[in-house]
């Protein structure tokens, strides 16, 4: 009956799939008691389903192309293995691989055995590896053989699988290849019971551990499904690492939701034209990628390049407006921005066939009920994302913080979970995003968006990231500071500072002008994403009079004045 009412749900979205103001006030979320989505939902689907369900191309021309039916089968293998390597419902199991067929076999043979999985990214230092062992509680790992000296002084008992090779003191995954195709579970899974523990990237805090259930990310991404836009049958390629929450947004749950191809491309060192080359000849439907790689994508002559892609998909970060234009106006598609955390599913997104306004990330998808909330729980027209919950609490949010209820309780407040991002929204109900609640600062008394003064930043040539933040001013408290790293081929210099200031200059208005410059690299998380917090704090302690070697003021050029 669960399943019943999953596909219900889901074929409804479907079904209006263009039709957004239909899909957003029809929808309800399955109540749910009993389910295990690899069972109820991904089994059935695979029944005697030959189409592809994971296709992952390497740099080299290799592939591995399997059916719903043979990730169905190999997944039971899995599952039949690990259950007898101790494996069983509730424990937690730590899971860092590459994109590669063994991670899906594992995801989902872990969710068949009810098993808690602990996504994690190669990129991980043996000390992050400490922590998530620990805070995570981890009775089991499955790496990548690379990878197996990272755990060698780590403490703790767990088991230890490697994938591609065992050494010495650990157990060879591919022994699960002999095991039978028949799964039987050990009794029902509840929708409530804890099925993924995510840790966050930590942009301004210590990784935090979102816990989320059987029901809350399987069907959850259901609100991703629709704002990606995918039908049965599409071939959706992520541009995303595993580890992260959002390869398992585009990678796994949305996509098999639909009933669509997985499509993975695996290389060593992004190339623009190799990407394209994959995009025409395996005729990808659907795309999902970071603004990063549309902005190096924008520098190929995309007009010439004939693809069968039919939704375009940014992700990450809000997306310049001029990488959309130039997109659209080689293809005739727009690059759908949307919103969401690892907290949550796809919260706020351009769904297909709808209007777009220039800057703005959409509208609230179906099942999410948004508010823009100031610090005292007051509606307003900018403010934190929060969503509703009480009875209208959205499948996709998480359980909480695992093992820390007082964060839990400082974010499920007033009715509301906070997001820690602020946006502002219109008339029509269009959400645009302003910048983490944390980054947003304010200099001569205006509230100033990082995000806006940084999306003007790169559109400048020389420039391929920027982070600003404020930098202390004894007239004005603080002013807007750039941080700035420069594309291949740049090198800093006075001109270029003075360039940059000017190209600012024409495109800002006064109150948000960039004061200050410096050519410095940008702290990051093991995600990728700016540590402005970092950036700020360093600026809180600098003298007010000190420079760095390569820092500019937007006074050493008086002749940008007037």
């Amino acid at each position: 009956m669960s399943a019943a009412e999953f596909i219900a749900a889901r074929d409804f979205l479907l079904q209006h799939r263009s039709d957004y103001a239909t899909a957003y006030a029809g929808f309800k979320w399955p109540e749910l008691t009993e389910f295990n989505w690899a069972l109820d939902h991904f089994d059935a689907l695979a029944q005697g389903n030959d189409d592809p369900a994971l296709w992952i191309v390497e740099e080299d021309g290799r592939e591995s192309k399997l059916s719903f039916a043979e990730m169905s089968a190999r997944s039971n293998r899995v599952a039949n293995w690990l259950r007898s390597q101790g494996v069983e419902r509730g424990d937690r199991i730590l899971i860092m691989l590459g994109n590669e067929v063994p991670l899906w076999e594992t995801m989902l043979a872990a969710i068949k055995l009810g098993a808690v999985v602990i996504p994690a990214t190669t990129l991980l230092t043996p000390d992050d590896l400490v922590d998530r062992v620990e805070r995570g509680q981890v009775r089991h790992v499955v790496i990548g053989s690379a990878h197996t000296g990272k755990f060698e002084s780590l403490p703790g008992e767990f088991t230890r699988i490697a994938v591609g090779g065992a050494p010495a003191g650990w157990k060879a995954f591919e022994d699960a290849a002999a095991e039978s195709d028949a799964f039987t579970p050990e009794g029902v899974t509840r929708a409530d019971d804890p099925l993924l523990l995510y840790f966050t990237s930590g942009t301004t805090s210590k990784p935090k551990l979102v816990l989320h259930t059987h029901q809350s990310y399987p069907v959850g991404h259901l609100s991703t499904m629709y704002w990606i836009g995918l039908k049965p049958g599409d071939r959706h390629m992520n541009i995303s690492s595993p580890g992260w929450a959002k390869h398992a947004w585009s990678c796994f749950f949305a996509p098999w939701n639909a009933g669509a191809c997985v499509f993975l491309y695996n290389y060593g060192r992004f190339d623009a034209r190799a990407l394209l080359d994959v995009l025409v000849k395996y005729e990808v439907s659907t795309m999902c990628a970071p603004p990063t790689v549309w902005r190096m994508l924008i520098q190929q002559d995309l007009a010439a390049v004939k693809t069968r892609l039919r939704e375009l998909i940014g992700a990450g970060e809000p997306l310049n407006p001029e990488v959309i234009e130039q997109v659209k106006k080689a293809w005739g598609i727009t690059i759908r921005d949307g919103y969401g955390q690892t907290e949550t599913t796809a919260q706020i997104g351009n769904t297909p066939d709808q209007p777009l306004k220039p800057g703005s990330m959409g509208r609230p998808l179906p099942g999410y009920r948004i508010a823009l909330l100031d610090a005292d729980s007051n509606p307003v027209d900018e403010g934190e994302i929060s969503l509703v919950t009480g009875e209208h609490r959205p499948t996709g949010l998480m359980v909480g913080y695992a093992g820390d209820e007082a964060k839990t309780a400082e974010v499920m407040r007033d009715g509301h979970y906070r997001t820690g991002d602020v946006a502002s929204i219109d008339a029509d109900g269009y959400i645009t995003y302003v910048g983490r609640a944390d980054d947003v600062f304010k200099a001569s008394d205006y509230r100033i968006s990082p995000f806006e003064l940084e999306s003007v930043l790169i559109e400048h040539p020389a420039v391929a990231e920027a982070a600003v933040v404020p930098s202390p001013d004894p007239v004005r408290l603080a002013v807007p500071k750039a941080f700035v790293i420069l594309v291949a081929g740049q090198q800093p210099s006075r001109e270029l500072a003075r360039d940059i200031f000017a190209f600012t200059r024409e495109r800002l208005a006064p109150y948000k002008r960039i004061r200050r410059l410096s050519f410095a690299d940008l702290p990051k998380t093991i995600s990728g994403k700016i540590r402005r917090v970092e950036l700020r704090k360093a600026e809180e302690l600098r003298a007010q009079e000190a420079r760095g070697e390569l820092e500019f003021f937007e006074e050493d050029f008086p002749e940008l004045k007037g």
